[in-house]
Protein backbone atom coordinates (compact mmCIF):
# COMPACT_ATOMS: atom_id res chain seq x y z
CA UNK A 1 0.00 0.00 0.00
CA UNK A 2 1.53 3.83 -0.82
CA UNK A 3 0.29 6.51 1.64
CA UNK A 4 -1.61 9.28 -0.54
CA UNK A 5 0.03 11.98 0.88
CA UNK A 6 3.38 10.57 0.21
CA UNK A 7 5.21 13.34 -1.73
CA UNK A 8 6.14 10.52 -4.57
CA UNK A 9 2.54 10.01 -5.32
CA UNK A 10 1.02 12.70 -4.93
CA UNK A 11 3.67 15.65 -4.65
CA UNK A 12 0.68 18.52 -4.33
CA UNK A 13 -0.40 17.45 -1.52
CA UNK A 14 -0.43 19.29 1.96
CA UNK A 15 1.47 17.57 4.27
CA UNK A 16 -1.75 17.87 6.70
CA UNK A 17 -3.08 15.60 9.54
CA UNK A 18 -5.83 13.46 8.38
CA UNK A 19 -7.84 13.91 11.55
CA UNK A 20 -7.67 17.53 11.60
CA UNK A 21 -8.10 17.62 7.84
CA UNK A 22 -11.70 15.95 8.77
CA UNK A 23 -13.43 18.75 10.50
CA UNK A 24 -15.11 18.20 14.20
CA UNK A 25 -17.74 15.93 14.61
CA UNK A 26 -19.77 13.24 17.04
CA UNK A 27 -22.31 10.54 17.13
CA UNK A 28 -25.93 11.01 15.99
CA UNK A 29 -27.08 12.72 19.42
CA UNK A 30 -29.69 9.91 20.93
CA UNK A 31 -29.70 7.29 18.40
CA UNK A 32 -30.28 4.07 19.50
CA UNK A 33 -28.30 1.81 16.71
CA UNK A 34 -24.85 1.83 16.66
CA UNK A 35 -24.40 0.58 13.60
CA UNK A 36 -22.70 2.32 10.85
CA UNK A 37 -24.56 4.44 8.45
CA UNK A 38 -23.72 3.89 4.43
CA UNK A 39 -23.69 6.51 2.04
CA UNK A 40 -22.82 4.44 -1.42
CA UNK A 41 -22.16 7.38 -4.51
CA UNK A 42 -21.94 6.23 -7.63
CA UNK A 43 -20.83 8.60 -10.81
CA UNK A 44 -21.73 7.99 -14.24
CA UNK A 45 -18.89 7.88 -17.55
CA UNK A 46 -16.08 9.71 -14.99
CA UNK A 47 -12.83 9.04 -16.00
CA UNK A 48 -9.81 7.87 -13.81
CA UNK A 49 -7.97 10.65 -14.79
CA UNK A 50 -10.95 13.41 -14.25
CA UNK A 51 -10.19 13.96 -10.19
CA UNK A 52 -8.00 16.36 -9.81
CA UNK A 53 -6.43 14.15 -6.84
CA UNK A 54 -4.36 12.83 -9.89
CA UNK A 55 -3.74 16.23 -10.93
CA UNK A 56 -6.83 16.61 -13.58
CA UNK A 57 -7.80 20.72 -14.01
CA UNK A 58 -10.97 19.88 -13.02
CA UNK A 59 -11.70 21.01 -9.67
CA UNK A 60 -12.80 17.87 -7.05
CA UNK A 61 -11.70 19.45 -4.00
CA UNK A 62 -14.44 17.48 -1.53
CA UNK A 63 -14.16 14.09 -3.73
CA UNK A 64 -10.20 14.32 -3.30
CA UNK A 65 -10.82 14.96 0.85
CA UNK A 66 -12.21 12.13 0.95
CA UNK A 67 -10.02 9.88 -0.82
CA UNK A 68 -6.95 11.28 1.11
CA UNK A 69 -8.79 10.39 4.47
CA UNK A 70 -9.92 6.96 3.25
CA UNK A 71 -8.46 4.03 1.02
CA UNK A 72 -8.33 4.51 -2.38
CA UNK A 73 -8.52 1.42 -5.06
CA UNK A 74 -6.66 2.33 -7.91
CA UNK A 75 -7.00 -1.10 -9.54
CA UNK A 76 -11.17 -1.77 -9.15
CA UNK A 77 -12.77 -2.91 -12.06
CA UNK A 78 -16.49 -2.14 -13.13
CA UNK A 79 -18.45 -4.00 -16.28
CA UNK A 80 -17.47 -1.67 -19.82
CA UNK A 81 -20.94 -0.15 -19.65
CA UNK A 82 -23.52 1.27 -17.22
CA UNK A 83 -26.64 -1.18 -16.33
CA UNK A 84 -23.99 -4.57 -16.08
CA UNK A 85 -21.81 -2.27 -13.34
CA UNK A 86 -24.85 -1.23 -11.57
CA UNK A 87 -26.37 -5.44 -11.35
CA UNK A 88 -23.08 -6.37 -9.96
CA UNK A 89 -22.56 -3.58 -7.69
CA UNK A 90 -26.47 -4.83 -6.31
CA UNK A 91 -26.05 -8.52 -6.51
CA UNK A 92 -22.24 -9.21 -5.68
CA UNK A 93 -22.32 -11.51 -8.38
CA UNK A 94 -21.38 -11.23 -12.17
CA UNK A 95 -24.15 -9.06 -14.31
CA UNK A 96 -24.83 -12.37 -16.87
CA UNK A 97 -26.23 -13.95 -13.68
CA UNK A 98 -28.14 -11.11 -12.15
CA UNK A 99 -30.10 -9.92 -15.15
CA UNK A 100 -27.95 -7.64 -17.18
CA UNK A 101 -25.93 -10.20 -19.45
CA UNK A 102 -26.44 -7.73 -21.59
CA UNK A 103 -28.30 -4.61 -21.71
CA UNK A 104 -31.92 -4.00 -22.24
CA UNK A 105 -31.38 -1.60 -24.83
CA UNK A 106 -29.04 -3.88 -27.16
CA UNK A 107 -30.64 -7.44 -26.27
CA UNK A 108 -29.61 -9.95 -28.87
CA UNK A 109 -33.17 -11.95 -29.88
CA UNK A 110 -31.07 -14.78 -28.72
CA UNK A 111 -30.35 -13.59 -25.17
CA UNK A 112 -33.57 -12.18 -24.18
CA UNK A 113 -35.69 -13.86 -22.15
CA UNK A 114 -33.36 -16.76 -21.00
CA UNK A 115 -31.73 -16.67 -17.32
CA UNK A 116 -29.72 -13.75 -16.67
CA UNK A 117 -30.57 -11.75 -19.52
CA UNK A 118 -33.87 -10.56 -18.33
CA UNK A 119 -33.06 -6.60 -19.10
CA UNK A 120 -33.01 -6.18 -15.20
CA UNK A 121 -31.92 -6.62 -11.70
CA UNK A 122 -33.25 -9.81 -11.35
CA UNK A 123 -34.98 -11.96 -8.73
CA UNK A 124 -32.43 -14.40 -8.52
CA UNK A 125 -30.29 -12.19 -6.67
CA UNK A 126 -30.74 -10.66 -2.99
CA UNK A 127 -30.43 -6.77 -4.13
CA UNK A 128 -28.29 -5.20 -1.28
CA UNK A 129 -30.99 -2.47 -0.57
CA UNK A 130 -33.44 -5.29 0.29
CA UNK A 131 -30.95 -6.60 2.80
CA UNK A 132 -30.19 -3.35 4.44
CA UNK A 133 -33.80 -3.05 4.67
CA UNK A 134 -34.52 -6.61 6.54
CA UNK A 135 -31.40 -5.63 8.84
CA UNK A 136 -33.71 -2.67 10.05
CA UNK A 137 -31.99 0.25 8.14
CA UNK A 138 -33.60 3.30 6.27
CA UNK A 139 -33.23 2.47 2.67
CA UNK A 140 -33.20 6.03 0.24
CA UNK A 141 -32.31 6.29 -3.10
CA UNK A 142 -31.87 8.75 -5.97
CA UNK A 143 -30.36 9.44 -9.01
CA UNK A 144 -30.23 6.70 -11.64
CA UNK A 145 -31.65 3.14 -11.71
CA UNK A 146 -31.15 1.49 -14.45
CA UNK A 147 -32.24 -1.68 -13.71
CA UNK A 148 -36.31 -1.86 -14.44
CA UNK A 149 -38.44 0.02 -16.10
CA UNK A 150 -42.13 -1.34 -14.72
CA UNK A 151 -43.17 -0.53 -11.52
CA UNK A 152 -42.00 -4.29 -10.42
CA UNK A 153 -38.79 -3.78 -11.50
CA UNK A 154 -37.96 -0.07 -9.35
CA UNK A 155 -36.32 0.84 -6.56
CA UNK A 156 -39.23 0.76 -4.47
CA UNK A 157 -39.83 -3.05 -5.60
CA UNK A 158 -36.03 -3.85 -4.52
CA UNK A 159 -36.00 -2.55 -0.86
CA UNK A 160 -35.73 1.14 -1.19
CA UNK A 161 -38.51 2.80 1.42
CA UNK A 162 -37.92 6.24 -0.30
CA UNK A 163 -36.95 6.89 -3.95
CA UNK A 164 -36.67 9.62 -7.10
CA UNK A 165 -35.51 7.76 -9.94
CA UNK A 166 -34.35 8.22 -13.21
CA UNK A 167 -35.21 4.52 -14.85
CA UNK A 168 -32.83 4.33 -17.88
CA UNK A 169 -29.36 5.15 -18.84
CA UNK A 170 -29.60 8.77 -19.44
CA UNK A 171 -31.87 11.86 -19.86
CA UNK A 172 -31.48 15.44 -19.73
CA UNK A 173 -30.11 16.96 -16.65
CA UNK A 174 -33.21 19.93 -16.50
CA UNK A 175 -36.90 20.32 -16.15
CA UNK A 176 -37.79 19.31 -19.99
CA UNK A 177 -37.33 15.31 -19.19
CA UNK A 178 -35.25 15.30 -22.54
CA UNK A 179 -35.06 11.51 -23.00
CA UNK A 180 -32.11 10.03 -24.06
CA UNK A 181 -33.55 8.99 -27.54
CA UNK A 182 -37.03 10.86 -28.07
CA UNK A 183 -39.90 10.99 -28.70
CA UNK A 184 -41.62 11.63 -25.24
CA UNK A 185 -40.05 12.35 -21.78
CA UNK A 186 -37.33 10.30 -19.88
CA UNK A 187 -39.06 8.61 -17.12
CA UNK A 188 -39.17 9.04 -13.68
CA UNK A 189 -40.48 7.46 -11.11
CA UNK A 190 -40.70 8.57 -7.06
CA UNK A 191 -41.78 5.69 -4.45
CA UNK A 192 -42.85 3.35 -7.26
CA UNK A 193 -44.89 6.12 -8.69
CA UNK A 194 -44.84 7.37 -12.24
CA UNK A 195 -43.07 11.41 -12.30
CA UNK A 196 -44.94 13.38 -14.85
CA UNK A 197 -43.31 16.91 -14.07
CA UNK A 198 -40.50 18.19 -12.67
CA UNK A 199 -39.80 20.97 -10.65
CA UNK A 200 -39.01 24.05 -12.55
CA UNK A 201 -35.55 25.07 -11.28
CA UNK A 202 -34.67 21.24 -11.52
CA UNK A 203 -30.86 20.22 -11.62
CA UNK A 204 -30.28 16.54 -11.56
CA UNK A 205 -27.11 16.82 -9.46
CA UNK A 206 -28.32 19.60 -6.82
CA UNK A 207 -31.82 18.05 -6.88
CA UNK A 208 -30.70 14.00 -6.13
CA UNK A 209 -28.29 15.52 -3.46
CA UNK A 210 -31.24 17.86 -2.11
CA UNK A 211 -33.94 15.06 -2.14
CA UNK A 212 -31.75 12.52 -0.50
CA UNK A 213 -30.97 15.18 2.63
CA UNK A 214 -35.08 15.68 2.96
CA UNK A 215 -34.85 11.79 3.04
CA UNK A 216 -32.42 11.47 5.49
CA UNK A 217 -33.80 14.56 7.59
CA UNK A 218 -37.03 13.11 7.99
CA UNK A 219 -36.08 10.02 9.53
CA UNK A 220 -33.56 11.62 11.96
CA UNK A 221 -35.76 10.85 15.32
CA UNK A 222 -36.33 6.76 14.54
CA UNK A 223 -32.81 5.86 15.71
CA UNK A 224 -32.28 3.75 12.82
CA UNK A 225 -29.21 3.96 10.45
CA UNK A 226 -29.64 4.42 6.69
CA UNK A 227 -28.35 3.33 3.96
CA UNK A 228 -28.16 6.21 1.23
CA UNK A 229 -28.04 5.20 -2.12
CA UNK A 230 -27.20 8.84 -4.74
CA UNK A 231 -26.65 7.75 -8.53
CA UNK A 232 -25.52 10.63 -10.24
CA UNK A 233 -26.37 11.02 -13.91
CA UNK A 234 -23.31 13.57 -14.83
CA UNK A 235 -21.64 13.43 -16.51
CA UNK A 236 -23.25 11.30 -18.93
CA UNK A 237 -24.58 12.36 -22.16
CA UNK A 238 -26.63 14.65 -23.47
CA UNK A 239 -23.96 17.30 -21.89
CA UNK A 240 -25.67 19.73 -19.81
CA UNK A 241 -24.69 22.41 -17.03
CA UNK A 242 -25.90 25.53 -15.71
CA UNK A 243 -23.88 27.86 -17.55
CA UNK A 244 -23.00 29.57 -14.53
CA UNK A 245 -20.82 26.38 -13.93
CA UNK A 246 -20.14 25.73 -17.89
CA UNK A 247 -18.30 29.94 -17.13
CA UNK A 248 -15.87 28.14 -14.59
CA UNK A 249 -14.03 26.61 -17.54
CA UNK A 250 -14.00 29.27 -19.93
CA UNK A 251 -10.78 29.20 -21.98
CA UNK A 252 -9.64 25.82 -19.76
CA UNK A 253 -9.19 23.70 -23.09
CA UNK A 254 -8.52 25.91 -26.08
CA UNK A 255 -5.73 24.33 -26.71
CA UNK A 256 -6.98 21.21 -27.77
CA UNK A 257 -7.70 17.00 -26.78
CA UNK A 258 -3.60 16.43 -27.66
CA UNK A 259 -2.40 19.00 -25.00
CA UNK A 260 -4.84 17.52 -22.41
CA UNK A 261 -3.79 13.94 -23.08
CA UNK A 262 -0.21 14.95 -22.78
CA UNK A 263 -0.81 17.22 -19.15
CA UNK A 264 -3.08 14.47 -17.91
CA UNK A 265 -0.22 11.90 -18.36
CA UNK A 266 2.92 13.57 -17.20
CA UNK A 267 0.47 14.42 -13.82
CA UNK A 268 0.04 10.60 -13.77
CA UNK A 269 4.06 9.99 -14.24
CA UNK A 270 5.25 12.79 -11.84
CA UNK A 271 3.14 11.22 -8.92
CA UNK A 272 4.53 7.25 -10.06
CA UNK A 273 1.01 6.43 -11.40
CA UNK A 274 2.69 5.08 -14.17
CA UNK A 275 6.39 4.85 -15.53
CA UNK A 276 7.85 7.63 -16.69
CA UNK A 277 8.00 5.66 -20.06
CA UNK A 278 4.54 4.97 -20.43
CA UNK A 279 3.04 5.77 -23.88
CA UNK A 280 -0.23 6.28 -24.57
CA UNK A 281 -3.16 4.58 -26.30
CA UNK A 282 -2.99 6.08 -29.91
CA UNK A 283 -5.55 7.81 -31.17
CA UNK A 284 -8.41 6.16 -33.55
CA UNK A 285 -7.44 6.01 -36.88
CA UNK A 286 -9.85 8.18 -38.50
CA UNK A 287 -9.87 10.58 -35.97
CA UNK A 288 -7.83 14.29 -36.39
CA UNK A 289 -5.02 15.87 -34.39
CA UNK A 290 -6.36 19.12 -32.71
CA UNK A 291 -4.35 21.17 -35.24
CA UNK A 292 -5.59 20.25 -38.27
CA UNK A 293 -9.19 21.05 -36.92
CA UNK A 294 -10.18 24.12 -38.57
CA UNK A 295 -10.96 27.35 -35.97
CA UNK A 296 -15.00 27.01 -35.42
CA UNK A 297 -14.53 23.20 -34.81
CA UNK A 298 -12.03 23.93 -32.27
CA UNK A 299 -13.98 26.60 -30.18
CA UNK A 300 -17.08 23.96 -30.71
CA UNK A 301 -14.64 21.22 -29.12
CA UNK A 302 -13.44 23.10 -27.03
CA UNK A 303 -17.28 24.38 -25.01
CA UNK A 304 -17.90 20.90 -25.18
CA UNK A 305 -14.95 20.16 -22.55
CA UNK A 306 -15.97 22.82 -20.72
CA UNK A 307 -19.25 21.09 -20.36
CA UNK A 308 -17.90 17.88 -19.04
CA UNK A 309 -15.62 19.41 -17.01
CA UNK A 310 -18.73 21.75 -15.55
CA UNK A 311 -20.55 18.58 -14.36
CA UNK A 312 -17.66 16.81 -12.74
CA UNK A 313 -17.58 19.69 -10.65
CA UNK A 314 -20.75 20.07 -9.82
CA UNK A 315 -21.11 16.75 -9.21
CA UNK A 316 -18.16 17.53 -6.42
CA UNK A 317 -19.95 20.59 -4.98
CA UNK A 318 -22.91 18.82 -3.70
CA UNK A 319 -20.83 15.83 -2.93
CA UNK A 320 -19.31 18.60 -0.27
CA UNK A 321 -23.18 19.49 0.02
CA UNK A 322 -23.98 16.00 1.33
CA UNK A 323 -21.12 15.57 3.71
CA UNK A 324 -21.18 19.08 5.32
CA UNK A 325 -24.90 18.15 5.61
CA UNK A 326 -23.66 14.91 7.46
CA UNK A 327 -21.84 16.93 9.43
CA UNK A 328 -24.29 18.91 10.74
CA UNK A 329 -26.44 16.12 12.46
CA UNK A 330 -23.05 14.72 13.81
CA UNK A 331 -23.73 11.58 11.33
CA UNK A 332 -20.61 12.23 9.47
CA UNK A 333 -17.86 9.95 11.79
CA UNK A 334 -20.13 6.91 11.57
CA UNK A 335 -20.90 7.22 8.01
CA UNK A 336 -19.27 4.67 5.75
CA UNK A 337 -18.89 6.71 1.97
CA UNK A 338 -17.97 4.15 -0.72
CA UNK A 339 -17.51 6.47 -4.14
CA UNK A 340 -16.94 4.98 -7.65
CA UNK A 341 -17.48 5.61 -11.74
CA UNK A 342 -19.51 3.02 -12.91
CA UNK A 343 -17.39 2.63 -16.37
CA UNK A 344 -14.74 4.56 -18.20
CA UNK A 345 -15.20 7.85 -19.85
CA UNK A 346 -18.15 7.79 -23.25
CA UNK A 347 -15.74 8.05 -25.38
CA UNK A 348 -17.61 6.96 -28.53
CA UNK A 349 -18.20 8.89 -31.64
CA UNK A 350 -22.58 8.43 -31.58
CA UNK A 351 -22.73 9.29 -35.52
CA UNK A 352 -20.68 6.18 -36.02
CA UNK A 353 -22.09 4.10 -33.33
CA UNK A 354 -25.53 5.06 -31.94
CA UNK A 355 -27.01 6.50 -35.71
CA UNK A 356 -31.08 7.06 -34.31
CA UNK A 357 -29.09 8.69 -30.83
CA UNK A 358 -26.99 11.30 -33.86
CA UNK A 359 -30.25 11.70 -35.27
CA UNK A 360 -32.55 12.54 -32.64
CA UNK A 361 -29.68 15.02 -31.33
CA UNK A 362 -30.31 16.71 -34.53
CA UNK A 363 -34.01 16.58 -34.05
CA UNK A 364 -34.61 17.13 -30.69
CA UNK A 365 -32.14 20.25 -29.53
CA UNK A 366 -30.52 23.55 -31.14
CA UNK A 367 -27.03 22.11 -30.70
CA UNK A 368 -25.63 25.79 -31.75
CA UNK A 369 -22.26 26.96 -30.01
CA UNK A 370 -24.19 29.56 -28.25
CA UNK A 371 -26.68 26.75 -26.89
CA UNK A 372 -24.72 23.75 -26.25
CA UNK A 373 -24.85 22.71 -22.50
CA UNK A 374 -28.88 24.27 -22.46
CA UNK A 375 -31.68 21.88 -21.62
CA UNK A 376 -32.61 22.31 -24.87
CA UNK A 377 -29.19 20.77 -26.33
CA UNK A 378 -27.30 17.16 -26.87
CA UNK A 379 -23.74 16.63 -27.25
CA UNK A 380 -21.32 14.10 -26.06
CA UNK A 381 -17.77 13.83 -25.35
CA UNK A 382 -16.13 12.16 -28.28
CA UNK A 383 -12.91 9.76 -28.49
CA UNK A 384 -10.61 12.44 -28.11
CA UNK A 385 -11.62 13.97 -24.98
CA UNK A 386 -12.37 10.53 -23.10
CA UNK A 387 -9.06 9.51 -24.30
CA UNK A 388 -7.46 11.90 -22.54
CA UNK A 389 -9.23 11.38 -19.51
CA UNK A 390 -8.38 7.78 -19.80
CA UNK A 391 -4.26 7.94 -20.60
CA UNK A 392 -2.20 6.32 -21.01
CA UNK A 393 -5.19 3.36 -20.89
CA UNK A 394 -6.95 1.73 -23.91
CA UNK A 395 -10.11 3.62 -25.22
CA UNK A 396 -13.10 3.68 -23.16
CA UNK A 397 -16.76 2.95 -22.05
CA UNK A 398 -18.10 -0.18 -23.90
CA UNK A 399 -14.92 -2.00 -23.98
CA UNK A 400 -13.74 -4.23 -21.55
CA UNK A 401 -9.63 -3.33 -22.24
CA UNK A 402 -8.41 -1.14 -19.15
CA UNK A 403 -9.72 1.91 -20.49
CA UNK A 404 -13.59 0.98 -20.34
CA UNK A 405 -13.38 -1.36 -17.00
CA UNK A 406 -10.69 0.65 -14.62
CA UNK A 407 -12.75 2.88 -12.70
CA UNK A 408 -11.95 5.79 -10.12
CA UNK A 409 -13.37 4.19 -6.31
CA UNK A 410 -12.28 4.52 -2.72
CA UNK A 411 -14.05 3.61 0.64
CA UNK A 412 -14.08 6.16 3.31
CA UNK A 413 -14.98 5.40 7.00
CA UNK A 414 -11.42 6.21 9.49
CA UNK A 415 -13.12 5.10 12.24
CA UNK A 416 -12.74 1.43 11.72
CA UNK A 417 -10.15 1.29 8.80
CA UNK A 418 -7.07 3.43 7.58
CA UNK A 419 -6.72 6.56 5.81
CA UNK A 420 -4.96 8.29 3.75
CA UNK A 421 -3.94 4.83 1.50
CA UNK A 422 -3.72 3.97 -1.81
CA UNK A 423 -4.22 0.44 -2.82
CA UNK A 424 -2.91 -1.23 -6.36
CA UNK A 425 -4.28 -5.47 -5.89
CA UNK A 426 -6.95 -5.90 -8.40
CA UNK A 427 -10.50 -5.24 -7.00
CA UNK A 428 -13.87 -5.41 -8.24
CA UNK A 429 -17.52 -3.94 -7.76
CA UNK A 430 -18.68 -7.31 -6.99
CA UNK A 431 -16.42 -6.79 -3.80
CA UNK A 432 -18.96 -3.67 -2.86
CA UNK A 433 -21.97 -5.54 -1.39
CA UNK A 434 -19.48 -8.10 0.55
CA UNK A 435 -17.59 -5.10 2.01
CA UNK A 436 -20.69 -3.19 2.88
CA UNK A 437 -22.66 -5.98 4.43
CA UNK A 438 -19.49 -6.95 6.57
CA UNK A 439 -19.34 -3.53 7.78
CA UNK A 440 -23.02 -3.31 8.91
CA UNK A 441 -22.97 -6.68 10.49
CA UNK A 442 -25.70 -8.55 7.90
CA UNK A 443 -25.44 -11.77 6.84
CA UNK A 444 -26.01 -12.66 2.39
CA UNK A 445 -28.66 -15.71 2.87
CA UNK A 446 -26.30 -17.54 0.34
CA UNK A 447 -26.86 -19.62 -2.21
CA UNK A 448 -30.67 -20.54 -1.44
CA UNK A 449 -34.20 -19.22 -0.18
CA UNK A 450 -34.69 -15.55 0.56
CA UNK A 451 -37.92 -13.94 0.53
CA UNK A 452 -40.18 -16.94 -1.08
CA UNK A 453 -37.57 -17.51 -3.88
CA UNK A 454 -34.28 -19.32 -4.44
CA UNK A 455 -31.36 -16.70 -5.32
CA UNK A 456 -27.10 -16.87 -5.99
CA UNK A 457 -24.24 -16.57 -3.58
CA UNK A 458 -22.37 -13.60 -3.82
CA UNK A 459 -18.97 -14.33 -6.30
CA UNK A 460 -17.26 -10.99 -4.50
CA UNK A 461 -15.15 -10.83 -1.37
CA UNK A 462 -14.80 -8.35 1.63
CA UNK A 463 -12.16 -5.79 1.19
CA UNK A 464 -12.39 -5.15 4.43
CA UNK A 465 -8.48 -6.90 4.87
CA UNK A 466 -7.57 -4.31 2.54
CA UNK A 467 -9.13 -1.32 4.27
CA UNK A 468 -7.91 -2.35 7.72
CA UNK A 469 -4.28 -3.53 6.81
CA UNK A 470 -4.99 -6.62 7.63
CA UNK A 471 -3.64 -7.43 4.13
CA UNK A 472 -2.51 -6.13 0.94
CA UNK A 473 -5.03 -8.31 -1.48
CA UNK A 474 -8.14 -10.32 -1.38
CA UNK A 475 -7.07 -12.47 -4.16
CA UNK A 476 -5.59 -15.61 -4.66
CA UNK A 477 -2.75 -16.35 -7.40
CA UNK A 478 -5.37 -18.88 -8.81
CA UNK A 479 -8.01 -15.60 -8.96
CA UNK A 480 -9.30 -14.57 -12.50
CA UNK A 481 -12.27 -11.79 -13.72
CA UNK A 482 -14.06 -11.98 -17.10
CA UNK A 483 -15.92 -9.80 -18.93
CA UNK A 484 -18.60 -9.84 -21.75
CA UNK A 485 -20.35 -7.33 -23.53
CA UNK A 486 -21.41 -6.59 -26.95
CA UNK A 487 -19.97 -9.91 -28.05
CA UNK A 488 -16.31 -7.92 -26.58
CA UNK A 489 -14.58 -10.59 -23.96
CA UNK A 490 -11.64 -10.72 -21.75
CA UNK A 491 -10.13 -12.20 -19.06
CA UNK A 492 -7.35 -11.05 -16.35
CA UNK A 493 -5.39 -13.32 -14.25
CA UNK A 494 -2.55 -11.00 -12.15
CA UNK A 495 -0.90 -9.08 -15.10
CA UNK A 496 -2.19 -11.07 -18.11
CA UNK A 497 -5.10 -10.26 -19.59
CA UNK A 498 -6.47 -11.58 -23.31
CA UNK A 499 -9.11 -9.48 -25.77
CA UNK A 500 -11.60 -9.83 -27.75
CA UNK A 501 -12.74 -7.38 -30.11
CA UNK A 502 -15.69 -9.04 -32.91
CA UNK A 503 -15.34 -7.84 -36.24
CA UNK A 504 -17.23 -5.63 -37.45
CA UNK A 505 -16.01 -3.44 -40.73
CA UNK A 506 -17.62 -0.28 -39.80
CA UNK A 507 -15.52 -0.36 -36.66
CA UNK A 508 -12.33 -2.33 -37.78
CA UNK A 509 -11.11 0.30 -39.92
CA UNK A 510 -11.06 2.75 -37.31
CA UNK A 511 -9.33 1.03 -34.14
CA UNK A 512 -5.37 0.80 -33.92
CA UNK A 513 -3.62 -2.21 -32.92
CA UNK A 514 -6.85 -4.09 -33.33
CA UNK A 515 -6.81 -7.43 -34.83
CA UNK A 516 -10.43 -8.10 -35.49
CA UNK A 517 -12.19 -11.42 -34.82
CA UNK A 518 -8.76 -12.82 -32.89
CA UNK A 519 -8.27 -13.42 -29.19
CA UNK A 520 -5.10 -10.63 -27.87
CA UNK A 521 -2.76 -11.23 -24.97
CA UNK A 522 -1.36 -8.32 -23.04
CA UNK A 523 1.22 -8.10 -20.28
CA UNK A 524 -0.45 -4.80 -18.24
CA UNK A 525 2.41 -4.62 -15.88
CA UNK A 526 4.85 -3.74 -18.69
CA UNK A 527 2.00 -2.27 -20.98
CA UNK A 528 -0.92 -0.55 -19.33
CA UNK A 529 -2.22 0.51 -22.40
CA UNK A 530 -2.82 -3.05 -24.15
CA UNK A 531 -0.56 -2.52 -27.21
CA UNK A 532 1.89 -5.07 -27.65
CA UNK A 533 -0.04 -8.56 -28.50
CA UNK A 534 1.59 -11.17 -27.04
CA UNK A 535 -0.55 -14.17 -28.30
CA UNK A 536 2.06 -15.31 -31.33
CA UNK A 537 5.28 -15.05 -28.89
CA UNK A 538 3.62 -16.66 -26.03
CA UNK A 539 1.30 -19.38 -27.15
CA UNK A 540 1.94 -21.28 -23.94
CA UNK A 541 -0.08 -18.48 -21.53
CA UNK A 542 -2.59 -17.48 -24.00
CA UNK A 543 -4.11 -21.60 -24.25
CA UNK A 544 -3.85 -20.71 -20.38
CA UNK A 545 -5.81 -18.05 -20.45
CA UNK A 546 -8.26 -19.57 -22.97
CA UNK A 547 -9.27 -22.01 -20.49
CA UNK A 548 -10.47 -19.61 -17.87
CA UNK A 549 -12.49 -18.05 -20.35
CA UNK A 550 -14.43 -21.64 -21.10
CA UNK A 551 -14.64 -21.81 -17.20
CA UNK A 552 -15.93 -18.12 -16.86
CA UNK A 553 -18.53 -18.55 -20.18
CA UNK A 554 -19.73 -21.70 -18.23
CA UNK A 555 -20.14 -20.38 -14.39
CA UNK A 556 -21.62 -17.12 -15.91
CA UNK A 557 -24.57 -17.83 -18.19
CA UNK A 558 -23.03 -16.75 -21.17
CA UNK A 559 -25.20 -16.63 -24.38
CA UNK A 560 -23.09 -15.01 -27.21
CA UNK A 561 -25.64 -12.49 -29.16
CA UNK A 562 -26.05 -13.22 -32.74
CA UNK A 563 -26.79 -9.70 -33.08
CA UNK A 564 -23.74 -6.82 -32.63
CA UNK A 565 -24.79 -3.37 -32.93
CA UNK A 566 -21.55 -2.11 -33.43
CA UNK A 567 -20.88 0.10 -30.42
Amino acid sequence: MKPLNCPAIFITLACCCLAACSGPDSDTSGRADSRPNVLLIVVDDVAFNDLSLFGSEIRTPNIDALARQGVFLSNFHVAPNCSPTRAMLFSGTDSHNAGLGNMAEDMSPNQAGNPGYEGYLNFQVAALSELFLDAGYNTYMTGKWHLGLTQETSPAARGFEKSFALLPGGAGAFANMLPIVGPGKAPYREDGVNVEELPEDFYSTRFYTERMIEYINADLDDGKPFFAYVAHTSPHWPLQAPQESIARYQGVYDDGYDALLDRRLQEMKARGLVAADTEPFPRLLDEKPWDELGAEEQRYQAKIMEIYAAMVDDVDVYIGRIVDYLKEIGAYENTVIFFMSDNGPEGHAMQLTFVEVAQWADECCDNSYGNIGNADSYVWLGPNWGQAGNTPLRMFKGYPSQGGVRAPAFFHYPRAMQSGVMNDSITTVKDVMPTLLELAGIEHPGAGPYQGREVLAMQGRSVMPILTGAGETIREPGDYMGWELFGKQAIRQGDWKILYIPSIPSRDVRLPVLKPGQWQLYNLADDPAETNDLAASNPGKLKEMLALWEHYTTENNFIYPDRLSGY
